[in-house]
């Protein structure tokens, strides 16, 4: 066989991206070069490795036997640099965290830039998404999610509790009718999600409350904690995001009050990936430094 790891590395972004535009971005290459090289490799091997089709790319029967086989090469590769590299050095190479958007722009900067700067050669993206990351498809190297997935051939392992509690800015607060139950709640502007693009139950907070209608909503945690902060309304914060906004008050903060939970996924081929599972641990143990941090903050 003629094919190098540069010809695997081609294949396998085809092969998570499912078209030649999408491999193009990871690679920084032109899509209509992405495809030559991937006819080339498919000459060289004698097989096609993808169905080509107006959806995309899909993976064909030889191009699946090939996939399992370019991952174990990709897994090595990065295994032996890390090797190579001694442990003294720290983790190298690049490492993509999927994460739902609170937590991706809240507790994932901090912790990442302590990791990146102990660890000159690891270069670290933060994938945010308000939905579940796809790891199957090599979305990520690995995930934090809200709830424990159930299926799929992944390792799933809670890092920590968090709390989220009932907030509105002082200027809000000011302006309108004292909350003093939760019956109150009914005559604030309330800001949350979408109902209909909550990806997750366990993201689901105001129905719980009791609240039928979110005057102000957004898929985003990002865009619903900035019409907070700007006194646009009533809503459920991360208590770890508290400490980013000064001017947010807890409302009925012993009334209202909700844990849920952050675990990391990872794809259950890479438990052999030693690279992978100390940065694993080196970020678990990260985000509950920090969680513990900014909650008691709050």
């Amino acid at each position: 066989m003629r094919e190098n790891w540069d010809d695997l590395r081609i294949f396998l972004a085809v092969a998570r991206g499912e078209s030649l535009s999408a491999a193009g971005r990871v690679l920084r290459m032109d899509p209509a070069t992405v495809g030559r090289r991937v006819g080339r490799l498919e000459e060289q091997l004698g097989h096609p490795l993808f169905a080509k089709s107006p959806q995309g790319y899909a993976l064909t029967e030889a191009g699946a036997r090939l996939l399992v086989h370019a991952e174990t090469a990709e897994q090595a590769l990065g295994q032996g640099a890390q090797a190579l590299m001694g442990a003294s050095e720290g983790f190298a190479g690049q490492i993509r965290i999927g994460a739902p958007d609170g937590c991706a722009n809240f507790l994932l900067p901090q912790v990442c830039a302590k990791i990146a700067e102990d660890n000159p050669g690891l270069d670290l993206q933060i994938v945010s998404l308000p939905r579940v990351v796809n790891l199957s498809r090599r979305e990520a190297d690995m995930a934090i999610a809200v709830s424990a997935p159930t299926a799929g051939r992944l390792v799933v392992k809670k890092i920590s509790d968090y709390r989220l509690h009932l907030a509105a800015s002082e200027e809000y607060l000011a302006r309108h009718a004292p909350i003093r139950s939760r019956a109150d709640l009914q005559g604030h502007r309330m800001v949350g999600y979408i109902p209909d693009m909550i990806f997750d139950r366990e993201l689901d907070y105001l129905s719980d409350l009791g609240v039928e209608r979110v005057r102000l909503a957004s898929n985003s945690v990002a865009v619903q904690f900035h019409w907070l902060r700007l006194g646009a309304g009533l809503g459920i914060v991360h208590d770890f995001a508290l400490p980013a906004a000064p001017g947010l008050r807890k409302v009925l903060a012993d009334e209202v009050s909700l844990t849920r939970s952050f675990y990391l996924v990872r794809h259950a081929d890479d438990r052999r990936h030693a690279r992978l599972n100390g940065f694993a641990e080196l970020l678990a143990e990260g985000v509950r430094r920090e969680l513990a941090c900014l909650e008691g903050r709050s």
